[in-house]
């Protein structure tokens, strides 16, 4: 079993903070712990915009609280509006742009899963990881 608290991960490696500001991402859980997925409370801040391009992985956002919106920019070039209850699964690696009006906290998981300390390169992805643990 694991059992990890969020006060555990603040001020660690697994507390990333993007280089521009616009997101803190705390990892719960990663790639060492073997689920083949992982989970991160993550603080977006208010009124940045972040451009996305998952190309390496999938991901599930869900919205705990405050408020945003997220442009998907391919295939369907289309916004939706993002509020506490709001799931939106990015299961096409869509290219979108999370843009925060109030600070947003949200629950990601990822797959597969991220080894705790990716931060999004120039095309907005995480790298891929092709080792093995």
């Amino acid at each position: 079993m694991i059992v990890r608290t969020l006060k555990e991960v603040l001020g660690t490696q697994h507390d990333v903070t993007a280089p521009e500001k616009q997101w803190q991402s705390r990892r719960l859980l990663l790639k060492k712990d073997h689920l083949g997925f992982s989970l991160h409370d993550t603080i977006i801040y208010p009124n940045t915009e972040t451009h996305i391009w998952y190309k390496n992985h999938l991901e599930v956002v869900y919205c705990i609280e405050g408020e945003g919106e997220v442009e998907v920019l391919s295939p369907e070039q289309k916004t939706y509006q993002i509020s506490p209850g709001t799931v939106y699964v990015l299961n096409q690696h869509e290219k979108h742009v999370l843009r925060a009006k109030t600070q947003m906290r949200i629950i990601c998981v990822f797959d597969p899963a991220c080894t705790g300390t990716e931060v999004h390169g120039e095309e907005g992805a995480y790298p891929a990881d092709d080792s093995r643990d």
